[in-house]
């Protein structure tokens, strides 16, 4: 029989496994649907609201510690300049 501190970080580590694989999905979907929306040329306030709401997302997981600091900023960093390089090159 385990001690019960052990038994109970493994019941927190669990439940911080768990909602650190949500918000890393939802961010995964959030980006998902921007490049998609960018590759299927919509218009370009879809892709920037599509946009806004992925960086929303991200920032969102950083604050509650799924990502690093610097993680965050490299894939906001990314799609960002997708988009700027997608909407430069059309106008």
């Amino acid at each position: 029989m385990g001690l019960k501190s052990s038994e109970k970080r493994v019941r927190q580590a669990e439940k911080r496994r768990l909602r650190n694989r949500m918000w890393k999905s939802k961010v995964k979907t959030a980006i998902k649907k921007f490049r998609t929306a960018l590759a299927s040329k919509a218009s370009k306030e879809e892709v920037e609201r599509l946009l806004r709401e992925a960086v929303s997302l991200i920032d969102k997981a950083k604050a509650k510690g799924v990502f690093h600091p610097n993680k965050a900023s490299r894939e906001k960093s990314r799609i960002q300049r997708e988009f700027n390089l997608h909407f430069a090159s059309q106008s």
